[in-house]
This record gives structure tokens, C-alpha cells and sequence, in this order.
């Protein structure tokens, strides 16, 4: 019965949605900042509720079964949408390519919501799959919903779109029987086609094309609505989720789509929606190249190699095998470490990725040094202030001038090496990013709460210094839709005094080899760590109150080979009311890992590497990190090539401040990162005062 189908298909929409909140719960218990568009949807009243039921209606109503039910029998509420009575659900898309191709429009498609591809990959596409099973399973979906024959498309290619009516279709291999539609249609980019070349060229192809070069043609009647979004998911699925090594990563333990949809998903919609560093997203590519060029290399080697020979040639590539395994092994951990929102927040990458936007200039050559002033308009009382209190006492030598300026950017922009910019009271709003290339002063004209600079606009970060000897004084900074963080800290030092952080995304990140003095400075508001300190950086903190955020601060010692560590100092701040803890260490086990194995035992168990079930087992402690194994494995580095890690998690739960406090300064001094720890007090942070991350 189509009713009964129906409330099943709508029984399975609702647990759908319940289990992406239920992963959103997780995720966000396990400091990931990602961000589920359900929940919101659902607040937004019957339109919201009417679009996914209406879009869900079209991809799933089954027409072959509309006749033998009676419109008494339909009492599910669905009847509205049946697409014979309404038409078309979806919105048409017209072609690019201008009236003179005289190519039709066809469906708009690729503007799917999350939520609404989650469903569909989860629920109807693949379901509990594994990898070997992923075609099989998509076949039978299509087979399910696409129209057999008797349909134009538009066959697109880098080179060329034509019109096509598809007279078969061929599920297994994915692929569709067309035949050319004359007169020809075409539009065609930097190649001349003629109907006699395309007749040729689908006779060599036996007249098949693959399924997911295929866009429907936009027709009222809403009988191909089922057939576009299909091909769109098929469309969607091989160019943004597929990896070609996927299918040789066997794992009983974690569905496919548990494994490597969902959160190759929630990447790709992060990376849409500008939630993650261009850094990262430059990095992930480079690697998604590099591992498909390894794993090209190791299958041709693979499938030349003799299983029965014992040939010195044979024995050379498999010696060469091995390393190109280990290789492309050392690439997928990687970019598994990208993929996991919860990796990605405590890992991240580890490189200056980005190469440094704006270059030093250096001192001028005549010697002059330049005091600039930034003001939209300025009082006779404050001008003669600033007289007497700075102008003054830097102008006493000859060789200096001053420069008024309208906005802060446009005065660093013309900064050279020694000058100073004076940001007087107000709110200054930026819509670029600030970089700070050489050694200058950028100071405030009165308190922090009166001198105020806003961005507004998106970008990777706020604030980047790589200079030399760079010093922020007085002033608050408020960061709007910043990825990066609201200062980062790339090379160079950067002294930090009575500033105001007021965070939106993330807080203050330090970079290998770079250099922070953060004193007395008011830090709150990152949805990650208020202070992200990577390897081999110095950090000096001071006197600084760091509250409200998901983090404190968070400490990536990788101990890898080519890594030192990071060297802090922490005194008399206060840290509190932070979400997770007030200070987070992400580091090695190395008692995890054994390195007497040789490659062949590691590779035997990577075999069993696989997805995460529960990325961090917390276990309570009082004392010592009472650790927990898990079945979460990744890597980074050159360590990245072996698989006995796991990831462990402690934690440390404060009973009493008293007790707390002691406790978390004797946790802390256990640690080499740490040069000096007085006075600092920990209060009210959600899960602990001091937690490390094991792997």
C-alpha cells in the first residue's frame, strides 16, 4: 500500500532528523564547532516544513504504485504533494550558455541543503553499506526512482553540452543509452562540434554516457523531479565524497557512510560556508592530490606484480610497494585528521600553510620615521591632548612626521619598520583583514572599552602579525564571521598589553616559531580556545583573564620528529566559565606505540583501521589522566606511517577550589611545555581545569 510506504518513508525522515541532532549533541559534547542546520529549520515554522517535505515527495514518491491506491485509502496528510496535481516541486535552471546554443533549461538541483543530502545518502542511497557495496547499493536506488527511457538531458563535459534523449538505461555500470537529438543542440567551449562528430563520438562510447554527466530537462509536469535529484546525488557523491581508495578500506565495524560520508559531508558544507582557515582548505586539496597520484602509482605497481614469482625485479617492487603503501596510508590518515570535525579542532594543520600576504618593507631609506594617526574626526581637547601626551614626545627628533589616516588598514598599510599608529577613542569598522609585516606600534589614545576596531566582513582572520618586534596596546578588537582566529601570531613576537578580545569564532593563535606576550589583556567569546599555542612557539601569559570560551587555552605538543615544544609561561591569570577546560593539552602516547613491528605487521592492522564510534572516551580523575582506549586512530607528520596509536582521553575534575588549584598547577609543572606557573586561578570551567588529549 502507498499509504503504508508513505508513513514508513515519513517514520524515516523523523528518525533521520533525530539522529543528526543526536550527532550534533555528540559533536558538540566533543568540542566540535559544527553547526547542524536542523534544529534551526525546525523553529522556522510550515514553510521550512513544507520545502523539505515537498523536495523529499519529489525524490522518494513512488509512481509506479499511484495506481492502486484510491484517493479514499490516502489519509497520511502527503496527498498535496503528489506531483501529477501540482507539477514540478523543484526550480527550473536556465543554461548558461546563451539564446544562440538553443539548448533547454533543466533542473536546478545543486542547491541542496545538508540536512536534505544527509537524509537522502543516509537514508535511501546507501544506508548501512560498506565500501565493496557502495555501486550495488546505489544502483538499486536508482533503479528505484529514475526513469527507464523516453527523457531528454543535457550530456555536459568540460568540452561541450549537447542535447540527448536517454533511451535506456544501464544501472549496474551507471551509466545511460542515448541517441543524439537532431537538429543538433550543443554549446561547446573551445572546440568545434559538428553533428557528424557526435554521432562518431557516441558510436566509439556505444552510444553510453555515465549517468552523472547527465542534467535533466526542465519539465512542468513533475514526472522527472525523481530522476534529476537522483542524478544529482549520484552527481554530488563522485565528485565531493567518493575516494577511489575507498573501496579497498574493508572494515566490518563502521558502516561507509558512519565512516567517511557524513564527515566528508559536513567538510565539504564547512569549507561552502567559509567555517574553515583558506590555509586548510589549500592544504586538504594539495593531499587529496598527492594520495590519488600515490594510490594511482601503487595500483599500477600492484597489479604488475607476479604472485608467484621470485624474481629480484619482483622482490625490487615489492620493497617499492611497501613504501608507496606506507605512503599513501601516512596521506589518508591525514586527511582523515582534516575530515573529523573534533581532529580538526584539536590538530588542525600544523604548517604556515598560507604564504604571508603582504611582505616587509623595512625601514625607509632616508631615515624618517612616521607617527600615524587615526581619527574620522577629532575634538580640540583631544588633539591637544595628543599633543602633549604622544606627538610631542615622539616628535622631538627631526626626522619624524605625522600622517593622518581615516581607518586603522589604511594606516598599517603604510607602516615601515619603526613607526608608530595612534588609534584614537571610537569604533573604527574594518571589511579587510590587518597584517602587520614589519616591527611598528599600534597603541590606543585612551582606555580599551573607548578605542575600539570591528570587522565586520568575513575572512581567515582579524589580525596577523609577522613582524619582527610588533606591540598592540589599548584597544579593543571585536571579530565578526573570522575563521582563523581574532589575532594570529604566524612569525615574529607580538607583545599584547591592556587589549579586549572580544571573540566570535576563534581566539589567539600562535604558530610555530612565533613569539606571544599577552599582559593584562581580557579575552572571551571563541567557540574554540581562547589561546591556541602551537609547536615550537613561545608563549608568555600574564596577568590575563581568559572566560567563555569553549577552551582556555589549548597546547599542541605533537613531539614529532621535526617539532620542538612549545615553551609557556603562565602567570596570575585568571581562566573560568570556560566550556570545556581551562587549559587543554594535546599530545603523544608513546606507550601506545610499538616500534619494533615491521611493515608488514603494520600493515596487517591497518586493515582494521577505520571510523570512530565514540572519538573521546572521558574517563574522571582526581590526580594523574586516567585514560581510556578508544577506536579513534589518526595521525600527522611522519609519525602518521604507523597504526598503533590510539586516541586516549584524560581528564581532571575539580572537586574544591582549594584542591583544584593545587592539583591543576602540580598537572601542569608534570609537563615540559611549562617554564613558569604562579598564581593562576581556575574557576567554573565546565569539564575540568586541565584536560589532555591523548593519541
Amino acid at each position: 500500500m502507498e499509504q503504508d510506504s508513505r508513513e514508513t518513508a515519513s517514520a524515516g525522515g523523523r528518525e533521520a532528523v533525530n539522529t543528526m541532532s543526536d550527532v550534533s549533541a555528540a559533536d558538540l559534547s566533543s568540542f566540535v564547532n559544527v553547526e547542524l542546520d536542523v534544529e534551526n529549520n525546525n523553529n522556522e515554522g510550515v514553510s521550512a516544513e513544507t520545502h523539505v517535505s515537498a523536495i523529499t515527495q519529489a525524490l522518494f514518491q513512488n509512481d509506479e504504485e499511484d495506481e492502486d491506491v484510491s484517493d479514499d485509502d490516502d489519509d497520511s496528510g502527503t496527498d498535496h504533494f503528489n506531483t501529477e496535481k501540482l507539477g514540478t516541486q523543484l526550480q527550473r535552471c536556465e543554461h548558461g550558455g546563451g539564446g544562440s546554443s538553443g539548448l533547454p533549461d533543466t533542473f536546478q538541483t545543486n542547491h541542496l541543503l545538508f540536512y536534505e543530502r544527509f537524509k537522502a545518502y543516509q537514508d535511501y542511497v546507501l544506508g548501512d553499506c560498506k565500501p565493496s557495496e557502495v555501486k550495488a547499493f546505489t544502483a538499486d536506488y536508482l533503479e528505484k526512482v529514475v526513469e527507464p527511457c523516453d527523457w531528454l538531458a543535457l550530456w555536459s563535459t568540460d568540452l561541450f553540452d549537447v542535447l540527448v534523449e536517454v533511451r535506456d538505461v544501464e544501472l549496474k555500470d551507471l551509466k545511460a543509452c542515448v541517441g543524439l537529438v537532431l537538429p543538433l543542440q550543443c554549446d561547446t567551449r573551445g572546440c568545434e562540434l559538428t553533428e557528424d562528430a557526435m554521432q562518431a563520438l557516441l558510436e566509439a562510447t556505444q552510444h553510453k554516457v555515465p549517468l552523472q554527466e547527465l542534467q535533466v530537462v526542465y519539465e512542468e509536469s513533475g514526472n522527472f523531479d525523481q530522476t534529476a535529484l537522483a542524478l544529482e546525488h549520484l552527481r554530488f557523491f563522485y565528485q565531493n565524497i567518493w575516494r577511489q581508495w575507498d573501496e579497498e578500506d574493508e572494515d566490518d565495524d563502521f558502516d561507509y557512510f558512519v565512516r567517511c560520508v557524513e564527515p566528508r559531508l559536513r567538510l565539504y558544507y564547512d569549507i561552502l560556508e567559509d567555517r574553515v582557515p583558506a590555509g586548510l582548505v589549500a592544504e586538504y586539496q594539495s593531499l587529496l592530490e598527492k594520495c590519488s597520484q600515490c594510490f594511482q602509482q601503487f595500483s599500477e605497481l600492484r597489479s604488475g606484480l607476479s604472485p608467484d614469482s621470485d624474481s629480484e625485479l619482483d622482490n625490487v617492487s615489492m620493497v617499492e610497494g611497501l613504501k608507496l603503501y606506507d605512503q599513501l596510508e601516512t596521506f589518508k590518515r591525514k586527511l582523515h585528521i582534516i575530515e573529523n570535525p573534533l581532529l580538526r579542532y584539536v590538530l588542525g594543520y600544523k604548517g604556515n600553510a598560507r604564504p604571508q600576504c603582504v611582505q616587509s618593507r623595512g625601514p625607509r631609506p632616508s631615515g624618517l620615521k612616521v607617527v600615524h594617526v587615526v581619527a574620522a574626526s577629532c575634538s580640540t581637547t583631544q588633539l591637544q591632548s595628543l599633543l602633549s601626551a604622544r606627538l610631542l614626545p615622539l616628535c622631538s627628533c627631526g626626522d619624524t612626521e605625522i600622517q593622518f589616516h581615516r581607518d586603522p588598514v589604511s594606516a598599517v598599510d603604510s607602516c615601515h619598520q619603526g613607526d608608530v599608529v595612534i588609534v584614537l577613542p571610537g569604533v573604527h569598522s574594518v571589511s579587510s583583514s590587518i597584517f602587520i609585516p614589519d616591527s611598528i606600534s599600534v597603541e590606543g589614545f585612551g582606555f580599551p572599552d573607548d578605542v575600539v576596531i570591528e570587522k565586520k566582513n568575513k575572512g581567515d582572520s582579524f589580525v596577523e602579525s609577522t613582524g619582527a618586534d610588533v606591540k598592540l596596546s589599548n584597544i579593543k578588537f571585536i571579530q565578526h564571521d573570522a575563521i582563523e582566529g581574532i589575532l594570529c601570531v604566524r612569525q615574529g613576537t607580538l607583545n599584547l598589553e591592556n587589549c579586549v578580545l572580544q571573540c566570535e569564532t576563534t581566539g589567539v593563535i600562535v604558530r610555530t616559531t612565533a613569539r606571544l606576550n599577552m599582559n593584562m589583556c581580557d579575552l572571551y567569546g571563541s567557540k574554540g580556545a581562547g589561546v591556541e599555542i602551537y609547536p615550537g612557539s613561545v608563549c608568555s601569559l600574564v596577568s590575563n583573564g581568559i572566560h567563555h570560551c569553549k577552551d582556555g587555552i589549548l597546547i599542541k605538543d605533537f613531539a614529532d620528529e621535526l617539532d620542538v615544544m612549545p615553551s609557556i609561561t603562565m602567570e596570575n591569570n585568571v581562566i573560568h566559565n570556560n566550556e570545556g577546560y581551562g587549559v587543554i593539552l594535546v599530545k603523544p602516547n608513546s606507550e601506545l606505540r610499538d616500534p619494533r613491528k615491521d611493515a608488514s605487521e603494520w600493515m596487517a592492522e591497518d586493515g582494521q583501521v577505520g571510523g570512530v564510534s565514540d572519538p573521546l572516551s572521558l574517563t574522571s580523575s582526581s590526580s594523574a589522566a586516567a585514560q581510556s582506549e578508544s577506536t579513534e586512530n589518526g595521525m600527522d607528520g611522519d609519525a602518521a606511517s604507523t597504526s598503533g596509536r590510539k586516541w586516549q582521553f584524560s581528564r581532571q575534575l575539580s572537586k574544591n577550589k582549594e584542591a583544584s588549584c593545587s592539583r591543576v598547577v602540580q598537572d601542569l609543572m608534570d609537563h615540559q611545555v611549562f617554564i613558569s606557573i604562579l598564581g593562576n586561578q581556575f574557576k567554573r570551567n565546565g569539564m575540568g581545569d586541565f584536560g589532555t588529549f591523548f593519541y
